[in-house]
C-alpha cells in the first residue's frame, strides 16, 4: 500500500510564524497576518492538489471557520482534492448529518472524508449548548455514528439510545461513495468509539514508541469487534534542503515566540479535559529547553497551540525516513502542516513526497 498525504486548511488564520488556537486554546494575533479568505484558503488548496496531496483537513471548533460551508466553497476551485471535514456530532442531527454528508457527495464529485471529533473542552461545548460530560459525548457519538452508518446503507432507523433518538430516519439518495470516517482520542472512551465505527484512526504525532503502543491498543479492540481499522497520524513539518536550514527555521518560530503568551498557553492547556492533549503536554512540560522528543520530532509548536503539537524536522530525506519509520508502524496516512501553510506545502510536496515516490511509497493520486 502507497502511503496518502492530506494537507491543512488554516481557517483560524495563517502567518510566518507559529499560529494559536487548536483545542483547548484562543488564538493569538499571528493569524492576523494572512486572514483565512476564501482567496488565500483557495491558493493552500489549489496547491495542495498540484502537489499530490489527497485531501486537506478543515477544523472545528469556535477559534476557526465552519468546516461544512467554507470546504463546499472550496470545491469549486480546485478539481481532484478531498476535504477532511472536521466536526462535532453533539451540534448537529445525525440524520441531519447523514443527509449532508450525502448531499456533499453528489455536489463535489465524492470528496467528503469526516473528522468526527467528540468534543474534549466542556466549557467550549456548552457555548453551543451541549452540557454533558466527556464520557457522555463519547457515548453519544457511538449512538450517533451507528444512526448514521446504518442511514447510509439505505436502512430505515428507529433508534431510541440514552443521548439519541429518531424514528424511521431514512435518505431519499444515498452518498456515493460513502465517506470515511476518521476518528481519534486516547482515552478508554475513545478507543472503543474508534473500534467499533471508525474507518482509521488518528493520533497526533507522538514518539514512535507511543505510536506504536497506541496502534496496537486500537488494533486489538477493533478485533474485538470483527473489523480492522487503518491509522493516521497527525503532524506539522519543517522541511528544507539540508538538516541544518530545517532547524534553524525551528529557532527562528521559537524566537519570535511572546514568552508571556507561552505561559497564558500552558496554563489554559492545563486545564483540558483532553488525555491527548495532555499527552501533547507531557512531551514538553511547557518548557523550551527540551523540545526535540525524538530524533528529528520537534514539540515547539505545541508551547502555542493546542491539539497536535509536534513538527517532523529535518532535511527532505531525513523527514522522509522519519515518515517511513512510522509507516513501518502501521502508519498509512499522514495528515500535515507547516506555517506558513503555503510555502510549507511545496516544500514537503517538492522535497520530500519525490523520495518517498523513489522508495515506492508514494505515487500522485490518480497515477
Amino acid at each position: 500500500m502507497t502511503l496518502t498525504f492530506h494537507w491543512f486548511l488554516p481557517t483560524n488564520g495563517d502567518s510566518r510564524h507559529v499560529v494559536g488556537g487548536g483545542h483547548g486554546s484562543t488564538p493569538g494575533g499571528a493569524g492576523g497576518d494572512r486572514p483565512p479568505s476564501l482567496g488565500y484558503l483557495g491558493q493552500i488548496a489549489r496547491s495542495a492538489e498540484q502537489l499530490g496531496f489527497e485531501g486537506a483537513l478543515t477544523p472545528t471548533g469556535a477559534w476557526c471557520e465552519d468546516a461544512w460551508l467554507t470546504t463546499a466553497m472550496l470545491t469549486q476551485v480546485t478539481e481532484r482534492l478531498k476535504y477532511l471535514v472536521a466536526f462535532r456530532p453533539g451540534q448537529i442531527a445525525p440524520t441531519l448529518a447523514a443527509q449532508m454528508a450525502a448531499t456533499y457527495q453528489r455536489h463535489s464529485g465524492g470528496r467528503l472524508l469526516l473528522n468526527v471529533v467528540t468534543g474534549g473542552e466542556s466549557a467550549e461545548q456548552r457555548a453551543y449548548g451541549d452540557f454533558l460530560d466527556k464520557d457522555a459525548r463519547y457515548a453519544r457519538t457511538g449512538e450517533f455514528l451507528s444512526v448514521v452508518r446504518r442511514l447510509w446503507t439505505g436502512e430505515s432507523v428507529d433508534h431510541d439510545g440514552v443521548h439519541l433518538r429518531v424514528e424511521r430516519a431514512e435518505l431519499n439518495r444515498l452518498p456515493d461513495p460513502v465517506p470515511p470516517v476518521y476518528f481519534g482520542g486516547s482515552s478508554p472512551a475513545a478507543g472503543e468509539v474508534a473500534a467499533r465505527y471508525a474507518d482509521v484512526y488518528l493520533t497526533w504525532g507522538e514518539p514512535p514508541a507511543q505510536v506504536r503502543e497506541k496502534i496496537a491498543w486500537i488494533r486489538e479492540l477493533a478485533e474485538r469487534q470483527g473489523r480492522t481499522v487503518r491509522f493516521g497520524i497527525r503532524l506539522h513539518v519543517i522541511t528544507r534542503d539540508t538538516s541544518a536550514q530545517a532547524w534553524a527555521e525551528t529557532e527562528r518560530l521559537l524566537a519570535a515566540m511572546d514568552p508571556q503568551r507561552v505561559r497564558e498557553t500552558q496554563r489554559a492547556l492545563a486545564r483540558s479535559e483532553s488525555v491527548g492533549q495532555r499527552r501533547m503536554i507531557a512531551l514538553h512540560g511547557g518548557s523550551a529547553e527540551r523540545l526535540e522528543i525524538y530524533p528529528g520530532l520537534w514539540a515547539g509548536i505545541g508551547l502555542l497551540r493546542g491539539g497536535a503539537g509536534t513538527a517532523l524536522v529535518g532535511s527532505h530525506r531525513e523527514v522522509a525516513d522519519l515518515v517511513t519509520e512510522y509507516h513501518e508502524l502501521g502508519i498509512d496516512e499522514f495528515v500535515l502542516s507547516g506555517m506558513p501553510h503555503l510555502e510549507e506545502a511545496y516544500w514537503f510536496g517538492e522535497g520530500v513526497l519525490p523520495v518517498l515516490a523513489a522508495r515506492g511509497l508514494w505515487s500522485r493520486p490518480g497515477q
